[in-house]
Order: structure tokens, then sequence, then C-alpha cells
């Protein structure tokens, strides 16, 4: 199985988004790939131009992001020799390497204003002229850009330009967040989960426990599919025993009770509990602190500890019925892990 190139999930929502790109494949004309970091728009711009009539011809890939603004316009449009500092020979830019073909500009969003305007001109009308040059270049590119972030919206607020994103949506694919994906977690785990099981030499594949399932479909996946691989693989290579199934998930590789701490804890009593972080958390929301120190009579406290696990379980469940008894977003929202917020809810008994 190649490793990264396939379309895995049966939900409505993800189908949907496929077909919308494979209809515009079809077509030469610009499209916008939109969607959460992990949810697969390298893949649809890839399935754009594979589907295209420019199969055969090249497919560049230019992430925006990764590239200073001083370089930015040099890899998209090349330079002549002398052009700047550096520049000791001419060089073709994504444009001129994408003729016939499609650029896929990855990071959209993160282009300057000049970067913007010169690709409006190049978008409109097939032309680009090197840094250095004062002779235009005609190409032939279909141009597939992809972002996370809304695009009108920075258009509002003057980052984007209004009249190049115009140009670039004929066509927009806004991929669904693994969270909206109904049924496609477990689809995905059970494919990522067999071919790390045949990577290991594994002899069949003993698929996930009860325990492994209900971890993954409550989990909110931020990082989506790229997260969930991640997972996937990580659980099965630490798992032991080939012959039953796995069921033990760490969402969080770098959770450990040996973690660096932050600077602000860093003179924290070596023995403190993790539960003394929900205090912590709650104590630096400064309406927290106020209502605590109005609904504390500190005159009547003579048990310290019994007065501060009292607190402790009333903040707990405040932040329970506040985040409608959502562990993971109440975990958040105090700042702890899932299995430190675990660890405080059973102290209190808060479990059942």
């Amino acid at each position: 199985m190649e490793r990264g190139s396939q379309f895995i999930g049966e939900s409505g929502a993800f189908l949907d988004a496929v077909e919308r790109a494979s209809r515009a494949a079809m077509l030469n004309r610009p499209v916008l790939v939109i969607g959460e970091r992990g949810t697969g728009k390298e893949l649809i711009a890839e399935r754009l131009h594979r589907l295209s009539s420019r199969w055969d011809g090249p497919l560049i890939t230019l992430n925006c992001a990764a590239l200073p603004e001083t370089l930015i316009e040099a890899e998209l449009f090349g330079h002549e020799a002398g052009s700047f500092t550096g520049a000791t020979r001419a060089r073709q830019g994504r444009f001129e390497e994408a003729d016939g073909g499609t650029l896929f500009l990855d990071e959209l969003a993160t282009l300057s204003m000049g970067a913007q305007e010169r690709l409006l001109r190049a978008v409109e009308y097939g032309e680009v002229t090197r840094i250095g040059s004062s002779r235009s270049i005609k190409v032939d590119v279909r141009i597939v850009a992809a972002t996370n972030e809304h695009l009108p919206e920075l258009v509002d607020n003057g980052r984007f330009r209004a009249d190049l994103l115009d140009r670039l949506s004929f066509e927009v694919v806004t991929l669904p967040p693994l969270r909206a994906r109904e049924g496609d977690v477990m689809v995905l785990a059970d494919f990522f989960g067999r071919r790390m099981a045949a990577e290991l030499d594994w002899s069949s594949w003993p698929g996930f426990g009860a325990m492994a399932t209900e971890a993954m479909q409550r989990h909110s996946w931020p990082g989506n599919v790229r997260e969930l691989r991640n997972v996937v693989e990580r659980a099965v290579y630490r798992w032991d025993d080939p012959d039953r199934p796995v069921d033990h998930i760490v969402f969080d590789p770098f959770e450990s009770p040996w973690k660096p701490r932050s600077a602000k804890r860093a003179n924290a009593p070596a023995n403190e509990s993790p539960c003394d972080e929900v205090i912590d958390a709650a104590l630096s929301d400064a309406g927290v602190r106020a209502t605590l120190d109005q609904t504390m009579n500190f005159d009547t406290v003579d048990d310290l500890r019994g007065a501060v696990d009292a607190h402790e379980k009333r903040i707990l469940q405040a932040a329970l019925a506040r985040h409608r008894y959502n562990q993971r977003q109440t975990a958040k929202a105090l700042g702890l892990s899932y299995d430190q917020l675990r660890h405080c809810l059973k102290k209190h008994d808060l479990l059942g």
C-alpha cells in the first residue's frame, strides 16, 4: 500500500468533498481547498491534478509558509543572475516549472501583499516576470491553492486581496474535520493499524480492544487524520502482544511524570498532586479567584487540607457542568491532561 495517497472514509461529509473535487478536476479552472491541518488538502490537490487533462504534466508544490517573504517571489517567479545577493545564476520559478501542469500553493494565506499582487497578474494574464528581468514569460499553469484560514474574513481585515480571491475561488472544496466525519475514525484507525502491523511483520491484525475503541471515538482529533495516523501507529508498535487486540492508546506522546516543568511552575513542591494544578489553573482566572474569595470564610478554616479539597471539588464540579460533562473539554479548560483530570475526578469520587 502506498503510504500517503489513499482516500479512506465512508461518511457523507467526506465523500461529498471528494466528489466535488472530482467534478472540478475536469475543468481548467483554479480551485481553493480549505480545511484544518491534517484533513488531506494535499491529497485533494493531487486528485485534482491526476483526474484532469494535465495528468501527465508536472505537479509542482510550494509551501508558501516555508519561505521568508524576501524569497517567496523568487521561488514563485524565478530570478535572473545578479538580481539580488546570492543570485549567482538564473533560475526558473515554480510557475515555469509547472508549465503544462498544476501548481499547488499550500498555506496560501501567508503570502505577502506584494506576492499576492504578482500572483494576481500571473493568474489573470498567464504571464510571469523573473526578478531582475523586464521580459515576461507565457506560462500555462492551473493553480490549486490551500489554506486553513477563512479567506473572506482576511479580505475584510485587509490581509488578502479581494480581486485575487475572486480569481482563485472558481470552486472551493472545504474538507470536513475528522470529528465531523461520522464513523470514519475507526475505519481510518483500522486501516492505519493493519498497515503498521504489516510493517512490524505481525502474522495477523488483532484489531482494537473496547477501551482503545472508546477512547478514539471520544477524542476530538484537533490534528485530524494526521494525528490519528500517528496515534494508531504508535499504539500498535508499542503493543507487546500481537495476538491480543490493541487496547492502550496514548494521545499525547509528550505526557510523562518527568516532563520538564514550565517556568511558572519550576518552584512548585516536588510532591505536588496533579489535582493541585486544578486550583492553579482556576486561580489564574481573575473571575474565579474573586468568586472563591467571596465564598470562602477564612476565619472558620480549621482544616487547611480539607478546605482546599472542598474547593477543589467545587471547581471540578463547576468546570464539568460548564462543559456539559465533556471530560476532554474540561481538562483542556483547566490546563490539565485527560489522565490528570481523571485522577482528580477519581480522588473526589466524581467519576460516577
